[in-house]
């Protein structure tokens, strides 16, 4: 399977676009690059180098905590809701495992949703509608009113 990216969303639709990517350590950089590009053009006045810090993290916990005895994805999306850029990371994973965590100093991993928590204006997690669960975050007044 490719990786795939929805370049041209429908005109009506919130959605800017989409990228599903494979669960593999490459997907991450690959996610910050598309979602890049393809933020660009409709010109958000917010931090997009924060936004995709964001996304890398998410993309990862993802990764590392998605599980499927099936072949699965992790299916990126972002959305203009009024001012607001909210992005969602899906994956097979079990919602209830989504938990923000306090690290010590010394342990190598748990800062991702800590990171999203200081920087987004809000961020939630549950159910996805593909099934498995959704980690969003939104950064409010990413466009003029």
């Amino acid at each position: 399977m490719a990786y795939t990216i929805d370049r041209h969303p429908c005109e009506d639709s919130p959605r800017l676009g989409a990228m599903t990517l494979h669960p593999e350590p490459e997907s991450v950089p690959r996610a910050r690059r598309w979602f890049r590009k393809f933020i660009a053009p409709y010109n958000p006045s917010c931090s997009i180098d924060d936004c995709a810090l964001m996304i890398s993290e998410l993309v990862t916990n993802a990764i590392r905590y998605g599980r499927s005895d099936d072949s699965w994805v992790v299916r990126v999306e972002w959305y203009r809701e009024g001012t607001s850029l909210r992005v969602d990371v899906h994956n097979p994973g079990f919602p209830a495992s989504v938990r923000l965590r306090h690290p010590q100093a010394d342990d190598a991993h748990g800062r991702g949703l800590l990171l999203v928590d200081s920087i987004a204006d809000s961020w939630h997690s549950g159910p996805s509608c593909f099934g498995g669960t959704v980690v969003s975050f939104v950064v409010a007044d990413a466009w003029s009113a």
